[in-house]
Parts: structure tokens; sequence; C-alpha cells
């Protein structure tokens, strides 16, 4: 049996649009119900609970009298706008029942980009915890634009479980969990209960999105869970709509697929905006020794470990890190241009020193400013 949260800690449960709604697109009123009664249980043993939540374009096309949901983007963020006005009435006068306050909590990526909004963000989520209250945390589609937008709230709440130092994370899904194949097409497809590495081959399993309402599928779950075992945060995927599944989580039974974090695994605050809150700028491709050397010695990246630069960055800018394979294995803020990264991959730092003497032999990723996943 996992290890169940203990009195005092701290969950974040992220709840889809494809789970929150029923077969007609509207917001269940019944799963919301049962959800906060979950939620109020959790609340009255002594746990702290932060919710992210989607389902706001789909509570505003109804409240606004449309039908289906919307195509263009005036009109799904004015849905926004008013389901996310739906949403917290909805929370909030089910949790009132129990006499639990909520508060609603709105993010774009550009309130963490900044080291300071990051903070801010945190403060808040941490004082309304203080206060017995139950954060219920959404991207704020109103106002978010493409190049600072989460992408999805599987992200979302990733970034959330870091920003309140979260004991676990629950990914409240429309499916029992991480499968050996996609269970749909192939009945000999087996639920994976326990995930210690998010490797190539997890990777792997996962597929897009078959959701109408949802934005992220498997693929974004697996990437959110790569990030929370980095923080050394354990994550579970499990079916929202299995009765009691949220307690039965906290409470350490073994539901859906565990993402378990090495005891050692446990990044910086600052690592950990670095690699799940800043938008990279480009990709850099390392040797398979200098991969080793980063993965499993802790060391810097430098230039001569470098195979390969893409995309247009500047120095001070977040990159993606990647394997030979083109897998992704981590993130991390380049101390070289773009430009000056074609002049100095594959060098010695004391061959760039001759004709870069204002680097100083610089690494092009410090191991203080990288996030390995």
């Amino acid at each position: 049996m996992a290890q169940a949260v203990s009195v005092g800690g701290t969950v974040v449960a992220k709840i889809g649009s494809s789970t929150l709604v029923d077969a007609d697109g509207r917001i269940d009123a019944a799963f919301v119900q049962a959800l906060c009664d979950q939620i109020a249980t959790l609340v009255h043993g002594g746990i702290h609970m932060v919710l992210v939540s989607s389902g706001a374009v789909a509570a505003g096309f109804e409240r606004l009298g449309f039908s289906q949901r919307p195509s263009d983007m005036a009109t799904l963020q004015a849905c926004a706008s008013a389901g996310q006005v739906a949403l917290a009435e909805a929370y909030s006068e089910v949790l009132a029942e129990h006499g639990i306050s909520c508060g609603q909590v709105l993010l774009t990526r550009r309130d963490v980009i900044d080291r300071s909004g990051y903070l801010h963000a945190r403060t808040t989520l941490l004082r309304l915890i203080e206060l017995g209250c139950v954060p219920v945390v959404n991207e704020n589609d109103t106002v978010s634009v493409a190049e600072f937008t989460f992408g999805d709230n599987d992200t979302l709440g990733a970034i959330t479980a870091t920003l309140v130092s979260a004991d676990l994370y629950v990914i409240l899904s429309d499916v029992e969990g991480l499968y050996t194949a996609n269970p749909q097409d192939n009945p000999d497809a087996q639920l994976i209960s326990h995930v210690s590495k998010v490797d190539s081959h997890i990777s792997a399993m996962a597929k897009g999105s078959s959701s109408t309402l949802g934005t992220g599928g498997m693929a974004t779950k697996i990437r959110a869970a790569r990030a929370t075992l980095a923080a050394g945060i354990p994550t579970v995927i499990c079916r929202g709509r299995s009765p009691h599944v949220l307690v039965d989580v906290v409470g350490g039974q073994a539901v859906g697929t565990r993402f378990e974090p090495d005891e050692q695994a446990h990044e910086t605050g600052r690592k950990l905006w670095i690699g799940l809150a800043e938008i990279p700028q480009g990709s850099i491709k390392l040797d398979a020794g200098a991969l080793e050397a980063v993965q499993e010695h802790g060391a810097s990246i430098l230039p001569v470990g470098i195979m390969e630069s893409m995309g247009t960055y500047s120095s001070g800018d977040v990159v993606n890190v990647l394997a030979p394979d083109d897998t992704l294995v981590g993130r991390g803020v380049v101390r070289y241009s773009s430009e000056e990264m074609k002049q100095i991959r594959g060098l010695r730092l004391d061959v760039i020193r001759r004709f870069m003497p204002e680097k100083n032999g610089m690494p092009a990723i410090h191991r203080d400013e990288l996030l390995i996943f």
C-alpha cells in the first residue's frame, strides 16, 4: 500500500473537463456534489486541499445559451468568463454546506514566468490554505494568449503542486491510469500500477486526448508527472468518477497509476520554476557522454558535449535539453545565445576562452540552473 498523506499534509487534486461534465457537455452537478463531499471529508480529517479545476468554457457556453462549444477565440474567452463564475458558485455552494469556504485563483503562465509573480502566487495560495480555505485554481482563459497559456491543466496542476510543496498530486481523469497500450484499441492492455521513472518507454505509452472537451491527454499527464517526480511529489492518475476515489488515494490505497519519486528527488524552487513555469525558447541536444555526466553525476552542461542547437534564443533564456534520441531530459538557463552556440558547440572551454574571453570559461548551462526530469 502507498503511504497515506499525514494530517496537516497538502493535496492538490486536478479535475479535467471530460470528467467534470455530463454526456450533454454540461457541468455535472451530482459529480460536483460528490467531489466536494470527498474534499470536505479530507479537510475535516486535517488534510489541506487545493483543487485545480478545468471546465470554465464548458460551464460558460451552457450559461450563455450555446448548444455546443464555440470555435472562435473571442466567444471561447467570453464563455470562460461566464463559466469561471458558474464553477466558483458550484464549488462554493457545496463546500459551504460543509462549513468550508473556497477562494478562486486564476493564473496565466505570464503570472509565474516572472520569479516575483511566481512567489506572489505561492504566498497567496499558502495564505488561503492557512485560513482553512480551499483554493480553486484555473487558468485565466479570459485573458490568456497563445504564448502565455499553460496549454493544459495537468501542467497547471503540477506547477500548483510545486508552489504549495504538496505531499500528493492527484489527477482525476476519465481513465483508470496509464496502460501498456490504449485499452480502447487493445483488450490485452494492462494497467501500470507503479512508475518510478518517466523514460522514453513510459512516454511512448501515452496517447493524445480523444475528448472533445479537454485540452490534455495521457501525454500531458505524463509530462506533469515527470515534473512532480523531480520535485519529490508523488502523483496518482486515476478515474475521477470512481466512488470515493480521492479519499481512497489520499488514504494510501492502491488506485490507478502512482508515480513515486526517488527519496533523494527534491529539486530547489528555482529549478522547478525553470522547468515548469518558464517557456523554452529553443533546444540543445547532448551527446551520450554529456548526457551521462548530467544524469548520473549532476554535472553542468559544457559546450563540448552539445551535438546540436535548435531554435533562436538569447543568453538567459530557458531551453529544452534533449538526449541523442531527441527525448526531453530537462530544461535549463542557457548562458550563450543561439548564434554563439553555433560557434562554440563541440568545443572545450579553454578553446572558447580564446575568442570569447568575456564568457570566462562559462558552461552552456550551469547545474544550479538545470532541472533534470
